[in-house]
């Protein structure tokens, strides 16, 4: 009995070994593995290193760029309204459509009007008819020249009435103040309108004006005529060029802002008024080194790149920090820590390890070369991708 539980205690302890000795063979054979693929695993460059991106350190053109945002307005906007109550008669006019300065938008209702243009009317017709006969008669010596000139007054004076009158009427007819498109209107014939209802819209988008506000710190560099673009969430990415044509005089005490009003050139009339427009305004342009978005890593506060040194046994990965600065159409801005020429790891950062071999690829790209704004090479078209 005891032999054959010594037996089956054996035969355990057997087949535990060679289930150690087999899990211990699988993790050699795989660190092996490792080992080679990291040695052949660089490609062209001598068979040794990360296959990396390249690009170079350039000179590129960044501007400061003061972004804030605005509503858009027409050059001149205005709601239609009545200054009396009154019954509409007749809507001239459809809906958005583009009028002239002075055309007829509604009638409104003029039965008292009418009547008292047709009195004045026959009061300076008598007058006329007084006027001529007493004049005729103080010709002849047989009226006084006194009663002509009283004549001739009181057809002035019935004149004056015909023209009151004829203003009067005038009020009734309610005209487009200036050239501009209409909007939406919700009035008929028969609507009883009251002073101060909006019967319609009329802007002149022609020309858009956006007023925004600015701080007080930048008003050194503000001026009349500096260019601008203006962005639209309705249109994407698409940039309106346009330029600043007044600042006001006043600064906002609570806010420490001034108001700077912008016009956008509006062909086609694709900003309405009321929409929001995100408005930059470049303070100038300077030149400085740069590199592509995706040769930046940034920890913290910090950034840091990689630049590829050359050596007697290969290139290797250094890792440099950096101080950038604007961000500008894919590319960053260096301050401090590279040189212009310098090459530096173009992407894929987080597989790089400090001092590592690299061997750079197929792909080998540069910064845009020069201040020419050349077409950038591969390594700076995956910055500006991202």
């Amino acid at each position: 009995m005891i032999k054959r539980h010594f037996f089956l205690v054996a035969a355990g302890v057997m087949l535990g070994l060679m289930v150690l000795a087999a899990v211990l063979h699988v993790a050699f054979a795989k660190d092996e593995g490792a080992g080679k693929a990291g040695l052949g695993g660089g490609g062209r460059g001598g068979g040794r290193g990360q296959q990396v991106s390249e690009a170079t350190v350039s000179s590129r053109s960044f501007s400061d760029t003061i972004r804030v945002l605005g509503v858009a307005r027409g050059l001149r906007s205005v709601n239609i309204t009545s200054n009396s109550t009154e019954l509409i008669t007749a809507v001239l006019f459809r809906d958005g459509q583009r009028v002239a300065a002075g055309a007829p938008l509604v009638r409104l209702q003029a039965r008292e009007e009418d009547a008292g243009i047709i009195e004045a009317r026959a009061q300076v017709t008598q007058a006329e008819r007084n006027a001529e006969r007493y004049r005729q008669l103080a010709e002849k010596g047989i009226a006084p020249r006194m009663t002509a000139e009283q004549a001739e007054t009181t057809l002035e004076t019935a004149r004056a009435s015909l023209a009151a009158a004829e203003a009067r009427l005038g009020d009734r007819m309610i005209r487009a103040p200036f050239a501009g498109t209409l909007g939406l209107t919700t009035v008929t014939a028969g609507t009883l309108i009251n002073p101060g209802a909006v019967i319609t819209t009329l802007d002149d988008t022609n020309t858009i004006r956006v007023d925004f506000p600015v701080p007080e710190r930048y008003l050194g560099v503000l001026r009349p005529g500096l260019p601008l673009t203006a962005t639209a969430d309705a249109y994407g990415g698409q940039a309106f060029q346009g330029h600043i044509a007044l600042i006001d005089t006043r600064i906002n005490e609570a806010t420490r802002a001034v108001t700077a009003r912008a016009e956008f050139p509006n062909p086609g009339g694709r900003i309405r008024p009321g929409m929001l427009m995100r408005v930059a305004v470049a303070q100038g342009q300077r030149q400085s080194p740069a590199v592509p978005e995706a040769a930046i890593q940034y920890e913290g506060q910090g950034a840091f790149v990689y630049r590829i040194a050359k050596g007697q046994r290969g290139s290797t990965a250094q890792r440099v920090e950096v101080e950038t600065g604007a961000v500008e159409g894919g590319f960053v801005e260096i301050v401090s820590g590279l040189s212009l020429g310098d090459k530096v790891v173009g992407g894929g950062l987080n597989r790089i390890q400090p001092n590592a071999p690299v061997t750079v690829g197929g792909g080998r790209g540069g910064g845009a070369r020069g201040a020419g704004g050349h077409a950038p090479a591969q390594g700076q078209a995956q910055g500006a991708a991202r």
